[in-house]
């Protein structure tokens, strides 16, 4: 297939367009490389996918990839261009989209409300109006465990209510499904939400725990631990998250179209709640250096515990991640350490 994979410089981007593109598909990456974090672990990225530095950060020149050669091209451009977004869906008929572009992050989202509007509700809007106009099969894009709000019954089930989330990233996650609801029902294409539960491993994201918690103790800082340690997350493995990704990009939604189910959520996640103290206990067994832990109230917007039933996942793709938060966090500190050139 033809696939355009939005957010293709970020984290789950990246490695949702090189697992397409070693089962052979054809993708076009877009992302805006904006500077919510490190830029040059994006651009880093991008060459792991065969796209130069130089070459990336021209706006809307679309750059072949140095490894992949057409199965592989990359793009600059902002969801919130219309204009151009338009002209690229016109240029390369795309069969399938993978929207996880997004302005990420909970607590950012208090300090710059402008940006979550703009990239999670307008260039939502856009990637909508392109699928419809030319007739893409599927689009699957990322939504949030963070729509969950202040739902107290464990494990989340995606038939939970979801009408009262705690911060303006979840807001616009649940936004995002409903206007993706609205056009299945209006335009009679299918599209697919998939909730990420707290995503780690190798080319994490700086501003999670996980990457946050790492870089603290090899440097010799205290940790931040927020509502004193009283908090559960489901942490998911990247390549968990990646596979069940793949799987839903590769089944046809020909039988969707065909029994009107058009719209479908799913929740991915480890169906594990594990608690905070022992996620930051096998960070340092693996780094072998004792945390300097600072225990701080709970931040505004973040909720208590999160645990993912993914019961829909394995009826209907065969699939349940199950990597280990042992296993996940010695292979994530494996890349730190060689990305960083540690010792």
């Amino acid at each position: 297939m033809k696939i355009l994979v939005t957010g293709a410089a970020g984290f789950i981007g990246y490695h949702v367009s090189k697992s397409l593109i070693d089962k052979g598909h054809t993708v076009v990456g877009l992302d805006n490389l904006n500077d919510y974090y490190d830029v040059n672990l994006k651009y880093a990225r991008l060459v792991e996918l065969g796209i130069p530095k130089t070459n990336a950060g021209v706006s809307g020149n679309l750059v072949k990839s140095q490894i992949h050669g057409e199965q592989f091209s990359f793009i600059k451009l902002a969801l919130e261009d219309k204009e151009n977004l338009h002209s690229l869906f016109a240029q390369h008929g795309f069969e399938v989209v993978c929207n996880l572009a997004a302005q990420a992050g909970v607590r950012y989202s208090l300090e710059n409300p402008s940006a979550y509007v703009d990239s999670n509700i307008v260039g939502f809007l856009n990637i909508l109006e392109c699928c419809r106009s030319f007739k893409v099969k599927h689009l699957v894009y990322a939504s949030s465990s963070s729509v969950y709000g202040m739902n107290k019954i464990i494990p989340f089930e995606t038939k939970h209510n979801v009408d009262h989330p705690i911060s303006l990233y979840a807001a616009t996650k649940k936004s995002n499904e409903l206007m993706a609801h609205t056009y299945s029902h209006l335009y009679k294409f299918p599209t697919t939400g998939l909730r990420f539960f707290t995503v780690y491993g190798p080319w994490g994201r700086p501003d999670m725990a996980m990457f946050l918690f790492t870089d603290a103790m090899v440097n010799g800082k205290p940790i931040k631990v927020f509502n004193n340690g009283n908090m559960e997350r489901d942490f998911t493995y990247i390549d968990d998250i990646t596979e069940g990704v793949i799987r839903i990009i590769e089944k046809s939604a020909t039988n969707r179209v065909e029994n009107n189910k058009l719209y479908k959520i799913y929740n991915i996640g480890n169906n594990n709640s594990v608690k905070l103290l022992d996620f930051i206990d096998a960070i340092e067994k693996e780094l072998n250096i004792k945390a300097n832990r600072q225990y701080l109230p709970i931040q505004p917007g973040d909720v208590e515990k999160t645990w993912a039933n993914v019961d829909d996942l394995i009826k209907d793709y065969d699939y349940e991640p199950n990597t280990s938060i042992k296993d996940g966090v010695a292979s994530f500190i494996d890349w730190y350490k060689k990305y960083y050139r540690l010792s």
